[in-house]
C-alpha cells in the first residue's frame, strides 16, 4: 500500500469521526441559519476525534455590510 493512500484513509476516518461528533451535539438537527453556525459545524468536523477530549470549537465570522 502506498503512503498517500494510508494518509488519505486516515483523513477520511478523521473527518467521519468529526461529523459523528457534530451530529451527537445536535448540529445537524436544523440547517445553519447564520455564518457562525456553519463555521461551528465545520470546525467540529475538522477537529475530528479531538471533540472527544473536551475540545468544543466555536466558530464566528463577520459578514461585511453593504455600504
Amino acid at each position: 500500500m502506498r503512503i498517500g493512500s494510508i494518509i488519505g484513509l486516515i483523513v477520511v476516518v478523521w473527518l467521519i469521526i468529526g461529523a459523528i461528533a457534530a451530529g451527537q451535539r445536535g448540529y445537524f438537527s436544523t440547517p445553519p441559519a447564520q455564518c457562525s453556525q456553519f463555521a461551528t459545524i465545520a470546525l467540529n468536523i475538522v477537529a475530528g476525534p479531538l471533540n472527544y477530549t473536551g475540545l468544543d470549537p466555536q466558530g464566528g465570522c463577520q459578514v461585511p455590510q453593504p455600504s
